[in-house]
């Protein structure tokens, strides 16, 4: 919706731009130019382009561009994980409930062997599963196959296995499609045109200039991406789900849940989730699409 007739414009819009205006006008033109000139060099100079997974029955076959190598994100994610684990088992927090860590491995131990149909290595990775004692709703797999559980995802969601299982397949899909890795190569990528677009804009007396196309560059590329990593995991995760024999059509009553929990969403724009409505149909339709997988499996 356009709001811009409801509001008066200022006068300096209206035909007499400042001295101040258009020196900034001009800076902010050749800093744009200077973006896509250094945004094409990097991706030549620092990017390769990749197929981290196979496209399975759900059809993700999203190209990727990686300037960051993936035994790099996998070192710092083994020993971030060890230092998270270590620390909650210095708070008595880790594995703290046997059953509720049994189940969890249980589904997760039958939804590995699965990934070898996105990528045939997975299956041999160091896989680690955990649950820590949190009032926090949250579940995550670092690169690798680092999980973690928390109970509060387990206890105030009531969840079901079939549930559980949406979970765990929607982290592990974050985990092969590399998607810490991407948006850790993007944040490389950006972060150099911002501190060249602030030394242009200093040169010319613009002070701040780095900032401002650092917040135009996460509006315009950071989110949009985050938001298409969420959907590609949905896919990805109920289609492991249903090859390891849960029901994948519970991953749409999960979100309805997460969503109750949850309360206020924010503005699906600036959200790095897709809008509530437009995820839940998503997911039934791609449910119906590996149904087939999971009756299969039974």
């Amino acid at each position: 919706m356009n709001t811009a007739a409801n509001f008066a414009t200022p006068a300096c819009a209206q035909g007499e731009i400042l001295p101040s205006a258009r020196k900034a006008g001009a800076v902010a033109g050749q800093c744009a130019r200077v973006a896509l000139m250094l945004a094409s060099s990097v991706c030549l100079l620092a990017c390769q382009t990749v197929q981290t997974t196979r496209s399975g029955a759900v059809g993700v076959e999203r190209s990727q561009r990686m300037a960051i190598s993936s035994e790099r994100i996998d070192s710092e994610a083994r020993q971030q994980y060890q230092q998270i684990i270590q620390l909650e088992q210095r708070k008595g927090r880790l594995n703290a409930n046997p059953g509720q860590l049994a189940r969890v491995r249980r589904i997760t131990e039958r939804i590995i062997p699965q990934t070898a149909v996105f990528r045939p290595e997975a299956p041999r990775w160091e896989w680690e599963v955990n649950v820590i004692t949190s009032n926090d709703v949250n579940a995550w797999c670092m690169p690798g196959g680092k999980i973690a559980v928390y109970t509060g995802l387990i206890d105030k969601l009531n969840i079901t296995d079939d549930e559980l299982a949406a979970v765990l397949g929607h982290e592990i899909a974050h985990a092969l499609r590399e998607h810490a890795r991407e948006r850790a190569s993007e944040q490389a990528g950006t972060q150099i045109l911002a501190n060249v677009i602030d030394i242009i804009g200093a040169a010319k007396g613009i002070q701040g200039a780095g900032k401002i196309a650092s917040t135009g560059l996460q509006l315009g590329i950071g989110l949009p991406n985050s938001r298409e990593h969420e959907t590609e995991a949905d896919r990805i995760g109920i289609e492991l789900a249903a090859r390891a024999g849960y029901n994948p059509q519970a991953a749409v009553v999960l979100w309805q849940k997460m969503a109750q929990v949850g309360g206020g969403q924010p503005l699906p724009f600036l959200s790095t989730h897709p809008a509530p409505g437009d995820r839940q149909n998503d997911l039934r339709a791609y449910a119906q699409r590996v149904m087939p997988l999971y009756e299969k499996s039974r």
